[in-house]
Protein backbone atom coordinates (compact mmCIF):
# COMPACT_ATOMS: atom_id res chain seq x y z
CA UNK A 1 0.00 0.00 0.00
CA UNK A 2 1.19 3.42 -0.52
CA UNK A 3 3.20 5.13 1.93
CA UNK A 4 1.48 8.51 1.83
CA UNK A 5 -1.82 9.37 4.17
CA UNK A 6 -5.04 10.50 2.21
CA UNK A 7 -5.98 13.86 2.71
CA UNK A 8 -9.67 15.33 2.14
CA UNK A 9 -9.14 16.91 -0.92
CA UNK A 10 -8.04 13.35 -2.34
CA UNK A 11 -11.46 11.97 -1.07
CA UNK A 12 -13.30 14.89 -3.29
CA UNK A 13 -11.04 14.31 -6.04
CA UNK A 14 -11.58 10.44 -6.36
CA UNK A 15 -15.57 11.09 -5.84
CA UNK A 16 -15.54 13.49 -8.79
CA UNK A 17 -13.28 10.98 -11.02
CA UNK A 18 -15.54 8.37 -10.03
CA UNK A 19 -18.50 9.65 -11.14
CA UNK A 20 -17.15 11.31 -13.97
CA UNK A 21 -15.93 7.59 -15.03
CA UNK A 22 -19.57 6.50 -15.38
CA UNK A 23 -20.68 8.44 -18.66
CA UNK A 24 -17.25 8.11 -20.21
CA UNK A 25 -16.52 4.27 -19.09
CA UNK A 26 -19.61 3.54 -20.68
CA UNK A 27 -19.27 5.98 -23.86
CA UNK A 28 -15.97 4.50 -24.18
CA UNK A 29 -16.84 0.45 -23.79
CA UNK A 30 -20.00 1.67 -26.65
CA UNK A 31 -18.03 2.86 -29.15
CA UNK A 32 -15.63 -0.29 -28.98
CA UNK A 33 -18.95 -2.06 -29.65
CA UNK A 34 -19.07 -3.61 -26.16
CA UNK A 35 -21.29 -3.77 -23.21
CA UNK A 36 -21.62 -0.33 -21.14
CA UNK A 37 -21.11 -2.08 -17.90
CA UNK A 38 -17.69 -3.13 -19.24
CA UNK A 39 -16.64 0.37 -19.39
CA UNK A 40 -17.23 0.58 -15.71
CA UNK A 41 -15.54 -1.88 -14.17
CA UNK A 42 -12.87 -0.68 -16.28
CA UNK A 43 -12.99 2.04 -13.81
CA UNK A 44 -12.58 -0.25 -10.94
CA UNK A 45 -9.89 -2.65 -9.70
CA UNK A 46 -7.66 -1.55 -12.46
CA UNK A 47 -7.82 1.96 -11.41
CA UNK A 48 -6.67 0.99 -7.63
CA UNK A 49 -4.45 -0.95 -8.72
CA UNK A 50 -2.81 1.24 -10.87
CA UNK A 51 -2.47 4.86 -8.50
CA UNK A 52 -0.87 1.85 -5.57
CA UNK A 53 2.02 0.97 -8.36
CA UNK A 54 2.14 4.00 -9.85
CA UNK A 55 5.71 5.90 -10.11
CA UNK A 56 3.25 9.32 -11.66
CA UNK A 57 1.34 9.51 -8.45
CA UNK A 58 -1.72 11.26 -9.58
CA UNK A 59 -2.19 8.68 -13.48
CA UNK A 60 -5.21 7.11 -13.50
CA UNK A 61 -5.32 4.10 -15.13
CA UNK A 62 -8.92 3.41 -16.94
CA UNK A 63 -10.18 2.77 -20.24
CA UNK A 64 -9.58 5.06 -22.96
CA UNK A 65 -11.24 5.51 -26.54
CA UNK A 66 -8.30 4.18 -28.25
CA UNK A 67 -7.25 1.19 -26.01
CA UNK A 68 -11.76 0.38 -26.64
CA UNK A 69 -10.95 0.59 -30.20
CA UNK A 70 -7.79 -1.70 -30.30
CA UNK A 71 -9.52 -4.14 -28.65
CA UNK A 72 -12.45 -4.46 -30.44
CA UNK A 73 -10.28 -4.83 -33.28
CA UNK A 74 -7.82 -7.28 -32.13
CA UNK A 75 -10.27 -9.56 -30.81
CA UNK A 76 -12.14 -9.58 -33.98
CA UNK A 77 -8.61 -9.95 -36.53
CA UNK A 78 -8.06 -13.37 -33.73
CA UNK A 79 -11.20 -14.32 -34.61
CA UNK A 80 -12.92 -14.41 -31.22
CA UNK A 81 -16.59 -13.30 -29.68
CA UNK A 82 -16.07 -9.64 -28.53
CA UNK A 83 -18.63 -10.20 -26.70
CA UNK A 84 -17.31 -13.10 -24.58
CA UNK A 85 -16.52 -12.18 -21.20
CA UNK A 86 -13.49 -15.18 -21.54
CA UNK A 87 -12.11 -13.86 -24.38
CA UNK A 88 -11.90 -9.99 -23.16
CA UNK A 89 -10.41 -10.85 -19.99
CA UNK A 90 -7.75 -13.26 -21.96
CA UNK A 91 -7.19 -9.98 -24.06
CA UNK A 92 -6.69 -7.87 -20.87
CA UNK A 93 -4.33 -10.16 -19.18
CA UNK A 94 -2.61 -10.61 -21.96
CA UNK A 95 -2.25 -6.76 -22.74
CA UNK A 96 -1.07 -6.66 -19.12
CA UNK A 97 1.68 -9.04 -19.23
CA UNK A 98 3.12 -7.17 -22.31
CA UNK A 99 3.33 -4.52 -19.95
CA UNK A 100 4.85 -6.55 -17.06
CA UNK A 101 7.86 -6.95 -19.34
CA UNK A 102 8.34 -3.87 -20.93
CA UNK A 103 8.39 -2.50 -17.62
CA UNK A 104 10.64 -5.24 -15.72
CA UNK A 105 12.88 -5.10 -18.40
CA UNK A 106 13.12 -1.21 -18.28
CA UNK A 107 12.25 -0.55 -21.53
CA UNK A 108 10.56 3.07 -20.96
CA UNK A 109 12.56 4.09 -24.19
CA UNK A 110 10.80 1.61 -26.32
CA UNK A 111 8.23 4.86 -26.27
CA UNK A 112 10.82 6.96 -28.66
CA UNK A 113 10.49 4.54 -31.09
CA UNK A 114 6.67 5.87 -31.90
CA UNK A 115 7.20 9.40 -33.09
CA UNK A 116 5.12 12.56 -32.82
CA UNK A 117 4.17 12.29 -36.54
CA UNK A 118 2.97 8.90 -35.72
CA UNK A 119 0.96 9.66 -32.83
CA UNK A 120 -0.55 12.37 -34.12
CA UNK A 121 -1.87 10.60 -37.37
CA UNK A 122 -3.01 7.95 -34.86
CA UNK A 123 -5.07 9.96 -32.34
CA UNK A 124 -6.61 12.10 -35.70
CA UNK A 125 -7.43 8.05 -37.19
CA UNK A 126 -8.92 7.50 -33.51
CA UNK A 127 -10.89 10.62 -33.58
CA UNK A 128 -12.26 9.78 -36.87
CA UNK A 129 -12.96 5.66 -35.95
CA UNK A 130 -15.19 7.70 -32.99
CA UNK A 131 -17.23 9.98 -35.24
CA UNK A 132 -17.99 6.85 -37.44
CA UNK A 133 -18.57 4.47 -34.64
CA UNK A 134 -21.53 6.79 -33.05
CA UNK A 135 -23.11 7.79 -36.11
CA UNK A 136 -26.45 5.36 -35.07
CA UNK A 137 -26.21 6.44 -31.61
CA UNK A 138 -26.49 10.39 -32.52
CA UNK A 139 -28.56 10.31 -35.99
CA UNK A 140 -30.50 6.86 -35.35
CA UNK A 141 -29.03 5.54 -39.19
CA UNK A 142 -26.58 2.51 -39.15
CA UNK A 143 -24.49 2.90 -42.26
CA UNK A 144 -23.83 -0.90 -43.97
CA UNK A 145 -20.35 -0.14 -44.94
CA UNK A 146 -17.66 -1.55 -42.71
CA UNK A 147 -15.13 1.02 -43.49
CA UNK A 148 -14.58 4.09 -41.53
CA UNK A 149 -14.75 6.42 -43.95
CA UNK A 150 -17.27 4.20 -45.59
CA UNK A 151 -19.61 5.22 -42.72
CA UNK A 152 -19.49 8.65 -42.59
CA UNK A 153 -20.09 9.19 -46.15
CA UNK A 154 -23.37 6.65 -46.26
CA UNK A 155 -24.58 8.68 -43.13
CA UNK A 156 -24.46 12.09 -45.23
CA UNK A 157 -25.30 10.89 -48.18
CA UNK A 158 -28.82 9.40 -46.27
CA UNK A 159 -29.33 12.34 -44.33
CA UNK A 160 -33.08 12.16 -44.66
CA UNK A 161 -33.31 8.80 -43.02
CA UNK A 162 -31.88 10.08 -39.71
CA UNK A 163 -34.15 9.97 -36.96
CA UNK A 164 -35.34 13.43 -35.72
CA UNK A 165 -35.68 12.98 -32.06
CA UNK A 166 -32.16 11.44 -31.86
CA UNK A 167 -30.26 13.69 -33.35
CA UNK A 168 -31.93 16.11 -31.38
CA UNK A 169 -31.00 14.72 -28.05
CA UNK A 170 -27.47 13.74 -29.71
CA UNK A 171 -27.17 17.69 -30.72
CA UNK A 172 -28.46 19.32 -27.26
CA UNK A 173 -26.18 17.01 -25.51
CA UNK A 174 -23.51 19.11 -27.85
CA UNK A 175 -24.62 22.25 -27.28
CA UNK A 176 -24.99 22.09 -23.20
CA UNK A 177 -21.65 21.01 -22.91
CA UNK A 178 -20.46 23.83 -25.12
CA UNK A 179 -22.10 25.80 -22.51
CA UNK A 180 -20.93 24.18 -19.92
CA UNK A 181 -17.48 24.54 -21.44
CA UNK A 182 -17.82 28.30 -21.27
CA UNK A 183 -18.03 28.46 -17.55
CA UNK A 184 -14.05 27.98 -16.07
CA UNK A 185 -15.87 26.72 -13.12
CA UNK A 186 -17.59 24.27 -14.95
CA UNK A 187 -15.22 23.22 -18.36
CA UNK A 188 -13.98 20.21 -16.12
CA UNK A 189 -17.24 18.33 -15.26
CA UNK A 190 -18.78 19.75 -18.62
CA UNK A 191 -19.57 15.97 -19.88
CA UNK A 192 -20.65 14.74 -16.69
CA UNK A 193 -23.08 17.60 -16.01
CA UNK A 194 -24.74 17.76 -19.57
CA UNK A 195 -25.12 13.88 -19.57
CA UNK A 196 -27.29 14.36 -16.11
CA UNK A 197 -29.30 17.18 -16.82
CA UNK A 198 -30.10 15.65 -21.13
CA UNK A 199 -30.72 12.40 -19.57
CA UNK A 200 -33.30 13.63 -17.00
CA UNK A 201 -34.77 16.45 -19.55
CA UNK A 202 -35.42 13.80 -21.83
CA UNK A 203 -36.76 11.28 -19.18
CA UNK A 204 -39.34 13.79 -18.18
CA UNK A 205 -40.44 14.71 -21.72
CA UNK A 206 -40.45 10.98 -22.73
CA UNK A 207 -38.74 11.51 -25.96
CA UNK A 208 -38.87 7.72 -26.39
CA UNK A 209 -35.29 7.44 -27.78
CA UNK A 210 -32.60 4.28 -27.54
CA UNK A 211 -31.47 3.81 -23.95
CA UNK A 212 -28.63 2.01 -22.24
CA UNK A 213 -30.78 -0.17 -20.68
CA UNK A 214 -32.22 -1.22 -23.93
CA UNK A 215 -28.63 -2.81 -24.94
CA UNK A 216 -27.36 -3.85 -21.89
CA UNK A 217 -28.57 -3.80 -17.97
CA UNK A 218 -26.22 -2.05 -15.64
CA UNK A 219 -26.44 -4.27 -12.47
CA UNK A 220 -26.45 -2.79 -8.77
CA UNK A 221 -22.89 -5.36 -8.21
CA UNK A 222 -19.69 -5.51 -7.75
CA UNK A 223 -17.34 -6.38 -10.47
CA UNK A 224 -18.05 -9.88 -11.44
CA UNK A 225 -15.18 -12.46 -11.11
CA UNK A 226 -14.10 -13.39 -15.05
CA UNK A 227 -12.25 -16.45 -15.51
CA UNK A 228 -9.65 -15.74 -18.69
CA UNK A 229 -9.68 -18.25 -21.86
CA UNK A 230 -6.32 -19.68 -21.42
CA UNK A 231 -6.41 -21.27 -24.93
CA UNK A 232 -7.16 -17.44 -26.58
CA UNK A 233 -3.50 -16.25 -24.94
CA UNK A 234 -1.67 -17.49 -27.98
CA UNK A 235 -4.07 -15.79 -30.59
CA UNK A 236 -3.87 -12.38 -28.53
CA UNK A 237 0.13 -12.23 -28.35
CA UNK A 238 0.72 -9.81 -31.16
CA UNK A 239 -2.57 -7.59 -30.71
CA UNK A 240 -1.85 -7.78 -27.11
CA UNK A 241 1.83 -6.23 -27.88
CA UNK A 242 -0.25 -3.64 -30.33
CA UNK A 243 -2.34 -2.40 -27.75
CA UNK A 244 0.00 -2.15 -24.84
CA UNK A 245 2.03 -0.03 -26.75
CA UNK A 246 -0.98 1.87 -27.96
CA UNK A 247 -1.69 2.36 -24.03
CA UNK A 248 1.77 3.19 -23.09
CA UNK A 249 2.36 5.98 -25.91
CA UNK A 250 -0.88 7.30 -24.09
CA UNK A 251 0.11 7.50 -20.95
CA UNK A 252 3.75 8.20 -21.65
CA UNK A 253 3.55 11.85 -21.39
CA UNK A 254 1.49 11.82 -18.36
CA UNK A 255 4.59 12.43 -16.28
CA UNK A 256 5.68 15.80 -17.74
CA UNK A 257 2.43 17.09 -18.22
CA UNK A 258 1.02 16.16 -14.10
CA UNK A 259 4.52 15.76 -12.15
CA UNK A 260 4.62 14.20 -8.71
CA UNK A 261 3.40 16.81 -6.26
CA UNK A 262 5.59 15.42 -3.81
CA UNK A 263 8.36 15.86 -6.02
CA UNK A 264 9.83 13.19 -6.84
CA UNK A 265 10.66 11.91 -10.00
CA UNK A 266 8.61 9.76 -12.60
CA UNK A 267 10.15 6.52 -13.73
CA UNK A 268 8.02 5.68 -16.93
CA UNK A 269 9.68 1.83 -17.33
CA UNK A 270 8.08 1.71 -13.67
CA UNK A 271 4.60 3.36 -14.98
CA UNK A 272 4.93 0.68 -17.36
CA UNK A 273 5.14 -2.25 -14.71
CA UNK A 274 2.25 -0.74 -12.66
CA UNK A 275 -0.23 -0.73 -15.56
CA UNK A 276 0.38 -3.88 -16.75
CA UNK A 277 -0.49 -5.09 -12.91
CA UNK A 278 -3.73 -3.22 -13.27
CA UNK A 279 -4.28 -4.83 -16.35
CA UNK A 280 -3.48 -8.28 -15.06
CA UNK A 281 -5.65 -7.80 -11.88
CA UNK A 282 -8.49 -6.07 -13.59
CA UNK A 283 -8.97 -9.29 -16.33
CA UNK A 284 -10.06 -11.23 -13.53
CA UNK A 285 -12.98 -8.57 -12.43
CA UNK A 286 -14.49 -7.85 -15.91
CA UNK A 287 -11.99 -5.29 -17.16
CA UNK A 288 -11.34 -4.25 -20.64
CA UNK A 289 -7.71 -3.35 -21.37
CA UNK A 290 -6.52 -0.10 -20.02
CA UNK A 291 -3.91 2.57 -19.78
CA UNK A 292 -2.76 5.15 -18.19
CA UNK A 293 -5.44 8.39 -19.04
CA UNK A 294 -4.65 12.21 -19.35
CA UNK A 295 -8.45 13.00 -19.47
CA UNK A 296 -9.39 10.95 -15.92
CA UNK A 297 -6.10 12.12 -15.14
CA UNK A 298 -7.13 15.95 -15.88
CA UNK A 299 -10.14 15.40 -13.74
CA UNK A 300 -8.50 14.58 -10.63
CA UNK A 301 -6.14 16.76 -10.71
CA UNK A 302 -8.62 19.98 -11.39
CA UNK A 303 -10.71 17.95 -8.52
CA UNK A 304 -7.75 18.26 -5.65
CA UNK A 305 -5.78 15.42 -5.70
CA UNK A 306 -2.29 15.42 -3.53
CA UNK A 307 -1.56 11.68 -3.36
CA UNK A 308 -1.62 8.54 -5.18
CA UNK A 309 -4.89 8.05 -2.79
CA UNK A 310 -7.46 10.09 -5.44
CA UNK A 311 -6.91 6.95 -7.76
CA UNK A 312 -7.77 4.73 -5.42
CA UNK A 313 -10.69 6.39 -4.24
CA UNK A 314 -11.79 6.70 -7.68
CA UNK A 315 -12.20 3.97 -8.32
CA UNK A 316 -13.35 2.26 -4.86
CA UNK A 317 -16.47 5.64 -5.36
CA UNK A 318 -16.96 4.17 -8.54
CA UNK A 319 -17.94 0.69 -7.42
CA UNK A 320 -19.61 2.68 -4.29
CA UNK A 321 -21.92 5.23 -6.72
CA UNK A 322 -22.66 1.56 -9.62
CA UNK A 323 -24.26 -0.23 -6.33
CA UNK A 324 -26.17 2.76 -5.13
CA UNK A 325 -27.31 3.89 -8.48
CA UNK A 326 -26.55 1.54 -11.25
CA UNK A 327 -29.86 0.74 -12.75
CA UNK A 328 -30.66 4.53 -12.78
CA UNK A 329 -27.44 4.61 -15.28
CA UNK A 330 -29.72 2.46 -17.79
CA UNK A 331 -31.86 5.60 -18.57
CA UNK A 332 -29.32 7.22 -19.88
CA UNK A 333 -30.40 7.74 -23.58
CA UNK A 334 -27.61 6.01 -26.38
CA UNK A 335 -28.17 9.33 -28.08
CA UNK A 336 -26.34 11.23 -25.46
CA UNK A 337 -23.80 9.16 -25.18
CA UNK A 338 -23.26 9.42 -29.03
CA UNK A 339 -23.51 13.09 -28.56
CA UNK A 340 -20.68 13.02 -25.83
CA UNK A 341 -18.61 10.77 -28.09
CA UNK A 342 -18.89 13.42 -30.54
CA UNK A 343 -17.39 16.26 -28.42
CA UNK A 344 -14.68 13.21 -27.54
CA UNK A 345 -13.76 13.24 -30.91
CA UNK A 346 -13.78 16.79 -31.80
CA UNK A 347 -11.53 17.30 -28.35
CA UNK A 348 -9.04 15.00 -29.85
CA UNK A 349 -8.25 16.42 -32.82
CA UNK A 350 -8.46 19.91 -31.45
CA UNK A 351 -5.89 19.09 -28.65
CA UNK A 352 -3.62 17.32 -31.06
CA UNK A 353 -4.02 20.39 -33.46
CA UNK A 354 -1.30 22.08 -33.11
CA UNK A 355 0.76 19.03 -32.93
CA UNK A 356 -0.48 18.42 -36.70
CA UNK A 357 0.52 22.19 -37.65
CA UNK A 358 3.69 21.82 -36.50
CA UNK A 359 4.34 18.21 -38.13
CA UNK A 360 3.39 20.21 -41.40
CA UNK A 361 5.97 22.62 -40.92
CA UNK A 362 8.68 20.38 -39.72
CA UNK A 363 9.13 18.41 -42.73
CA UNK A 364 7.36 16.71 -46.02
CA UNK A 365 9.07 13.63 -44.37
CA UNK A 366 7.11 13.89 -40.87
CA UNK A 367 4.01 15.41 -42.69
CA UNK A 368 3.99 11.99 -44.96
CA UNK A 369 4.43 9.49 -41.66
CA UNK A 370 1.01 11.19 -40.10
CA UNK A 371 -0.82 11.18 -43.43
CA UNK A 372 -0.08 7.51 -43.66
CA UNK A 373 -0.55 6.80 -39.97
CA UNK A 374 -4.09 8.42 -40.37
CA UNK A 375 -4.78 6.78 -43.32
CA UNK A 376 -3.60 3.14 -41.91
CA UNK A 377 -5.61 3.72 -38.73
CA UNK A 378 -9.22 4.64 -40.70
CA UNK A 379 -8.65 1.31 -43.24
CA UNK A 380 -6.55 -1.30 -41.21
CA UNK A 381 -7.04 -3.41 -37.89
CA UNK A 382 -5.84 -0.91 -34.98
CA UNK A 383 -3.11 -3.33 -33.88
CA UNK A 384 -1.46 -2.87 -37.45
CA UNK A 385 -1.72 0.48 -37.98
CA UNK A 386 0.71 1.29 -34.66
CA UNK A 387 2.93 -1.22 -35.94
CA UNK A 388 2.81 0.02 -39.21
CA UNK A 389 3.14 3.67 -37.29
CA UNK A 390 6.36 2.37 -35.32
CA UNK A 391 8.15 1.22 -38.65
CA UNK A 392 7.62 4.13 -40.24
CA UNK A 393 8.85 6.08 -37.21
CA UNK A 394 12.00 3.92 -37.39
CA UNK A 395 12.58 4.55 -41.05
CA UNK A 396 12.02 8.33 -40.82
CA UNK A 397 14.55 8.65 -37.79
CA UNK A 398 17.02 6.24 -40.19
CA UNK A 399 16.27 8.90 -43.23
CA UNK A 400 16.59 12.16 -41.08
CA UNK A 401 19.69 10.36 -39.14
CA UNK A 402 21.22 9.89 -42.62
CA UNK A 403 20.35 13.53 -43.77
CA UNK A 404 22.01 15.16 -40.71
CA UNK A 405 25.98 13.87 -41.42
CA UNK A 406 27.76 16.26 -43.25
CA UNK A 407 31.66 17.40 -42.87
CA UNK A 408 32.48 21.42 -42.24
CA UNK A 409 35.77 23.22 -42.35
CA UNK A 410 37.40 24.44 -38.90
CA UNK A 411 39.22 27.42 -40.64
CA UNK A 412 42.17 28.81 -37.79
CA UNK A 413 42.37 32.61 -37.10
CA UNK A 414 44.93 34.82 -36.76
CA UNK A 415 47.11 36.42 -33.63
CA UNK A 416 46.36 35.76 -30.02
CA UNK A 417 48.87 35.10 -27.82
CA UNK A 418 50.03 32.28 -30.39
CA UNK A 419 51.06 33.60 -33.35
CA UNK A 420 49.83 32.53 -36.08
CA UNK A 421 46.94 30.09 -37.64
CA UNK A 422 46.39 27.15 -35.15
CA UNK A 423 48.16 29.04 -32.43
CA UNK A 424 47.49 29.17 -28.46
CA UNK A 425 45.80 32.17 -28.71
CA UNK A 426 43.73 31.27 -31.81
CA UNK A 427 40.40 30.07 -32.57
CA UNK A 428 38.55 28.31 -35.22
CA UNK A 429 35.58 29.62 -37.54
CA UNK A 430 33.42 27.64 -39.58
CA UNK A 431 32.98 27.18 -43.09
CA UNK A 432 32.02 25.02 -45.80
CA UNK A 433 34.76 22.81 -47.13
CA UNK A 434 36.78 23.13 -50.26
CA UNK A 435 36.19 20.97 -52.91
CA UNK A 436 40.07 20.28 -53.52
CA UNK A 437 41.98 20.27 -50.11
CA UNK A 438 44.18 22.99 -50.65
CA UNK A 439 48.44 22.66 -50.81
CA UNK A 440 50.81 23.85 -48.82
CA UNK A 441 48.97 23.98 -45.53
CA UNK A 442 46.96 22.04 -42.81
CA UNK A 443 42.86 22.09 -43.35
CA UNK A 444 41.10 21.12 -40.62
CA UNK A 445 37.57 19.43 -41.36
CA UNK A 446 35.24 17.84 -38.78
CA UNK A 447 32.85 15.05 -39.66
CA UNK A 448 29.15 15.81 -37.99
CA UNK A 449 26.90 12.55 -37.83
CA UNK A 450 26.63 9.03 -35.77
CA UNK A 451 28.59 7.16 -38.60
CA UNK A 452 25.56 5.37 -39.34
CA UNK A 453 25.99 3.45 -42.34
CA UNK A 454 23.27 5.44 -44.87
CA UNK A 455 25.40 8.61 -44.02
CA UNK A 456 28.20 7.63 -44.50
CA UNK A 457 27.26 6.41 -48.53
CA UNK A 458 26.10 9.92 -48.70
CA UNK A 459 29.48 11.51 -47.58
CA UNK A 460 32.00 9.78 -49.03
CA UNK A 461 32.38 11.07 -51.84
CA UNK A 462 32.10 14.92 -50.45
CA UNK A 463 35.39 15.14 -49.12
CA UNK A 464 37.83 17.38 -50.80
CA UNK A 465 39.33 15.95 -53.72
CA UNK A 466 43.38 15.39 -53.60
CA UNK A 467 44.19 14.61 -57.33
CA UNK A 468 46.16 17.88 -57.54
CA UNK A 469 46.63 18.19 -53.53
CA UNK A 470 50.39 18.89 -52.72
CA UNK A 471 52.40 19.06 -49.66
CA UNK A 472 49.30 19.29 -47.70
CA UNK A 473 47.54 18.35 -43.60
CA UNK A 474 45.01 17.74 -43.07
CA UNK A 475 42.76 17.38 -39.23
CA UNK A 476 39.29 14.85 -38.89
CA UNK A 477 37.85 16.02 -35.66
CA UNK A 478 35.38 13.55 -34.45
CA UNK A 479 34.61 14.97 -31.44
CA UNK A 480 31.31 14.17 -30.61
CA UNK A 481 30.50 12.25 -34.02
CA UNK A 482 30.83 8.70 -34.65
CA UNK A 483 29.54 7.93 -31.77
CA UNK A 484 27.91 4.64 -32.81
CA UNK A 485 30.35 3.73 -35.56
CA UNK A 486 29.10 1.15 -38.25
CA UNK A 487 31.20 -1.19 -40.44
CA UNK A 488 30.57 1.22 -43.58
CA UNK A 489 32.10 3.84 -41.17
CA UNK A 490 35.20 2.41 -40.30
CA UNK A 491 35.65 1.20 -44.19
CA UNK A 492 35.33 4.24 -45.57
CA UNK A 493 37.47 5.55 -43.42
CA UNK A 494 40.09 3.11 -44.69
CA UNK A 495 39.29 3.88 -48.15
CA UNK A 496 39.67 8.09 -47.07
CA UNK A 497 43.34 6.93 -45.47
CA UNK A 498 44.69 5.09 -48.83
CA UNK A 499 43.50 8.04 -50.63
CA UNK A 500 45.00 10.58 -48.66
CA UNK A 501 48.39 9.00 -48.26
CA UNK A 502 48.49 8.15 -51.97
CA UNK A 503 48.47 11.89 -52.24
CA UNK A 504 51.31 12.18 -49.35
CA UNK A 505 48.58 14.21 -47.03
CA UNK A 506 49.52 14.18 -43.43
CA UNK A 507 46.75 12.95 -41.74
CA UNK A 508 45.78 13.38 -37.80
CA UNK A 509 42.80 12.71 -36.47
CA UNK A 510 41.33 14.39 -32.97
CA UNK A 511 38.89 14.61 -30.47
CA UNK A 512 38.78 10.66 -30.47
CA UNK A 513 37.07 8.76 -26.92
CA UNK A 514 38.45 5.87 -25.42
CA UNK A 515 35.60 4.16 -27.12
CA UNK A 516 35.41 4.99 -30.37
CA UNK A 517 39.64 4.31 -30.39
CA UNK A 518 38.92 1.10 -29.34
CA UNK A 519 36.64 0.43 -32.22
CA UNK A 520 39.85 1.48 -34.62
CA UNK A 521 41.56 -0.69 -33.08
CA UNK A 522 39.49 -3.40 -33.68
CA UNK A 523 39.16 -2.24 -37.47
CA UNK A 524 42.71 -1.87 -37.96
CA UNK A 525 42.36 1.95 -38.93
CA UNK A 526 44.64 2.97 -35.41
CA UNK A 527 47.70 1.10 -37.57
CA UNK A 528 47.06 3.68 -40.04
CA UNK A 529 47.55 6.28 -38.29
CA UNK A 530 50.36 5.40 -35.66
CA UNK A 531 51.04 7.98 -34.29
CA UNK A 532 48.47 10.64 -35.58
CA UNK A 533 45.54 9.65 -33.28
CA UNK A 534 44.34 12.64 -30.52
CA UNK A 535 42.04 11.97 -27.73
CA UNK A 536 39.33 14.09 -26.61
CA UNK A 537 40.61 15.42 -23.41
CA UNK A 538 41.38 18.72 -22.59
CA UNK A 539 39.04 20.87 -23.79
CA UNK A 540 37.51 20.76 -27.71
CA UNK A 541 40.06 24.20 -28.81
CA UNK A 542 42.78 22.30 -26.93
CA UNK A 543 42.89 18.75 -29.22
CA UNK A 544 42.21 21.09 -32.00
CA UNK A 545 45.58 22.89 -31.51
CA UNK A 546 47.13 19.66 -30.60
CA UNK A 547 46.41 18.13 -34.01
CA UNK A 548 46.99 20.97 -35.93
CA UNK A 549 50.53 21.37 -34.37
CA UNK A 550 51.01 17.93 -35.12
CA UNK A 551 49.69 17.88 -38.37
CA UNK A 552 52.07 21.09 -39.62
CA UNK A 553 55.05 19.31 -38.00
CA UNK A 554 54.13 16.29 -39.86
CA UNK A 555 54.29 17.70 -43.32
CA UNK A 556 56.92 20.01 -42.50
CA UNK A 557 58.92 16.46 -42.02
CA UNK A 558 57.76 15.48 -45.30
CA UNK A 559 58.97 18.17 -46.99
CA UNK A 560 62.19 17.80 -45.82
CA UNK A 561 62.37 14.48 -46.46
CA UNK A 562 60.49 13.89 -49.63
CA UNK A 563 61.35 9.87 -49.81
CA UNK A 564 59.72 9.13 -46.33
CA UNK A 565 56.95 6.82 -46.01
CA UNK A 566 53.65 8.37 -45.23
CA UNK A 567 52.87 6.02 -41.86
CA UNK A 568 56.46 7.21 -41.16
CA UNK A 569 55.91 9.56 -38.21
CA UNK A 570 58.44 12.50 -37.24
CA UNK A 571 60.29 12.33 -33.79
CA UNK A 572 58.22 14.62 -31.81
CA UNK A 573 54.77 13.09 -33.17
CA UNK A 574 52.88 12.65 -29.19
CA UNK A 575 52.25 8.94 -27.97
CA UNK A 576 48.54 8.16 -29.62
CA UNK A 577 47.59 7.29 -25.35
CA UNK A 578 48.52 10.66 -24.46
CA UNK A 579 45.81 12.63 -22.84
CA UNK A 580 44.72 15.67 -25.73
Amino acid sequence: MPKSKPTPRDVVSGFVTGLFSIPEGMAYATVGGFSAPLGLWSGAVPTVIGSIFSRTVLMVTTLTSAIALSARSVLTDAGLDPGDLGSIAALTLMVGLWMVLLGVLRLGSVMSFVSTAVMTGFTAGIAVQIVAGVVKDATGYEPQSHNTVGKLVEAVAHVGDWDAPTVAVAGATVAAWAALSLVPRLRKTATLVSLVVVTVVVTLLGAGVETVSDIAAIPRSLPPLTLPDVGALPELASGGLAIALIALAQAAGIGAAVPNPDGTRTDVSKDFTAQGLANVAGGFFGALPTGGSLSRTGVATSGGAQTRWAGIFAGVWLIVLVLVLGPLAGAIPMAVIGGLLLVIGGELVVGRWADIVLVVRTSWLSAAAMVVTFVATTQLPLQQAIFLGAGLSIVLFAVQSARRGRIVELVPTEGGPGGGPGGAGADFVVADPPADLPSGRTTVLHYVGSGFFAEVNRLEEEWPHTASTRDAGLVISLRGSAGIPSTTFLKSLDRLLDRWHDHGVEVVVCGVPDELRQRFETGGVSGRLQGALVGDAGGVLASLRRAYDLAERRRAARAATPDRSPDDAPDDAPDDKDPA
